[in-house]
């Protein structure tokens, strides 16, 4: 009785400091932020809520004061602004992971490579807004290092987000689209083409800890346990690289 009076008085203690923070999710991080969510809460007894969207606008948003206290952007660029307009604390930007683009259609045998935007056999093609997602920056560079952007403009769609343009491509409002390889990795069937990485720049995807969850210890929390090994091993899972050491960038 003793000893489960013990247990229960430490359970009790636990769920008493357990804290939740609020995380601003780049939406081609959906799948493996859920699950890193499920761990962290395993854990720590802390939780993540997490809210998914565009990086471009979950910028907007946080300079416009929203709540969020972790930003995990689709790119390297807004977290390092956030900690320039004094909306992030200092040396807590790192990247957690390197993202992977990839041209993919639901059709079996319509992706085949560079060839298949040469070709252009196809009426539409979906991007993610490039102005706010760097997916979508990211497709419109591959395409450039093809020189069939100009070609290819009046069949492009845009989605506000990459979670959007991959939902044109699966419901077959588009015929194809450059999506997020962690979109797919799972997917059965279709087409695929993993662009290679000298075609764009680096989708460098960084976090950084808001000023709003500063002494929050869920959000502080929950980005230590991002850069460890369990968040890594799901990261990788989903098609991701990371960097072989997640050091905080200085600024």
């Amino acid at each position: 009785m003793k000893h489960l009076l013990t247990t229960l008085a430490l359970l009790a203690a636990t769920a008493a400091h357990a804290e939740e923070t609020q995380v601003a999710v780049a939406a081609n991080f959906t799948e493996p932020a859920t699950e890193i969510a499920e761990l962290f809460a395993a854990a720590t007894g802390h939780s993540a809520r997490l809210s998914f969207g565009s990086s471009g606008q979950f910028l907007a948003q946080i300079t416009q004061g929203a709540p969020f206290e972790v930003f995990l952007s689709a790119d390297d660029t807004r977290p390092t602004k956030t900690v320039e307009d004094g909306l992030a604390v200092e040396g807590t930007q790192f990247t957690y992971a390197l993202g992977t683009l990839v041209l993919y259609s639901t059709e079996a045998d319509l992706v085949t490579g560079p060839d298949t935007l040469e070709a252009a056999s196809f009426e539409k093609i979906a991007i993610a807004d490039p102005k706010s997602a760097p997916y979508g920056a990211a497709a419109v560079q591959t395409m450039e290092s093809l020189g069939v952007y100009e070609a290819l403009t009046p069949r492009v769609v845009q989605g506000q987000s990459i979670a959007q343009t991959f939902q044109f491509v699966d419901t077959g409002n588009a015929a194809l689209g450059f999506v997020a390889l962690s979109q797919v990795i799972k997917a059965e069937g279709g087409s695929r083409w993993v662009v290679p990485g000298e075609m764009h720049e680096p989708i460098r995807q960084d976090a950084v800890l808001l000023k709003t969850g500063a002494e929050n210890e869920a959000a502080k929390a929950f980005l230590e346990f991002l850069r460890g090994p369990e968040a890594r091993k799901v990261i990788e899972s989903f098609g991701y690289a990371v960097d072989p050491v997640a050091e905080p960038a200085a600024g």
